[in-house]
């Protein structure tokens, strides 16, 4: 495989977006759908890629917010952590909690499970509020709302635990290589490295 991939900030809280995909088939997956279905297409493009994949973090609404209208502009299905659901299930209801308009969203069709091989080599590493996709090939490692650069993922809001994702952190993520680069959920992207180093929230 010879793989490629952009981060771009999306929706009203500019969550992390990125877009992967192999360069020998085309094909590519959206990584956490936020917002702005029209500019992750144009990067995808940008790569020559099509999508065949919307796969989501956690369920978070600033997470979501364009995975209709990609589902239905591409015909990718949506891939989520079943214990998410409850929260994708409610979108409306959180677009409510933040006065958002509402687009529906489609039936997630795959689950991703703990420890499974996602496309393009990804596995997955979950931490309640959040799964991790590992690619060792390109010592890369998309975080969601597990690690951002010098702190952690909230764990005051529905499906968090602190002693957990400090535990995931500490025993899982800070395993990997210092090189791996971490594409976190809000904000610039981090190494392993520097989070071992400098993260006052959860040392190794």
């Amino acid at each position: 495989m010879d793989l490629a991939w952009k981060t771009i900030a999306v929706g009203p809280l500019q969550s992390n977006c990125t877009v992967l995909g192999d360069r020998d088939t085309g094909r590519a997956c959206v990584f956490d759908a936020g917002g702005d279905p029209e500019r992750i297409l144009a990067a995808a493009r940008g790569l020559g890629f099509h999508i065949v994949g919307i796969v989501q973090t956690h369920a978070h609404l600033d997470h979501i917010m364009a995975a209709g209208e990609l589902q239905s502009k591409t015909g990718a299905p949506v891939w989520l952590h079943p214990e998410d659901r409850y929260l994708w299930d409610g979108a409306e209801a959180q677009c409510r909690m933040w006065g958002l308009p509402y687009s529906p969203l489609p039936a997630p069709a795959h689950e991703l499970r703990d420890g499974g091989e996602l496309a393009f080599g990804a596995v997955c590493i979950h931490t309640p509020g959040s799964v991790c996709f590992h690619f060792s090939g390109e010592n890369l490692l998309i975080a969601g709302d597990t690690l951002f650069r010098g702190s952690v993922g909230r764990t005051d809001l529905p499906g968090g635990s602190r002693s957990q994702l400090a535990a995931s952190i500490r025993g899982r993520l800070y395993t990997l290589g210092d090189e791996t680069v971490v594409v976190t959920g809000h904000g610039p992207r981090t190494s392993i490295g520097f989070e071992k180093r400098h993260n006052a929230f959860v040392r190794p």
